[in-house]
């Protein structure tokens, strides 16, 4: 299974939604909280984003917010 990053923040409803959409569903994935890691909050820049969530699963087109239809196509 390709690699699932979800660049998240707390209190973030959507973010916890697909956090707990991948859990469910056993999708291993690794979380970069924009709020701690500066780092991940320049990497969401660069992609174009500005809201949160932002899900990047290798090979596929980076996509923002709670999208279950995007993350059911990888479960």
């Amino acid at each position: 299974m390709a690699p699932v990053v979800v660049y998240s923040k707390p209190n973030c409803m959507q973010c916890n939604f697909t956090k707990k959409f991948l859990e469910e569903r056993n999708i291993p994935f690794k979380v970069k909280d924009v709020m701690e890691d500066e780092v991940a909050l320049e990497e969401v820049k660069a992609l174009g984003f500005s809201s949160l969530p932002v899900v990047v699963i290798e090979g596929e087109e980076p996509f923002s917010g709670f999208r279950p239809d995007r993350l059911e196509a990888i479960a």
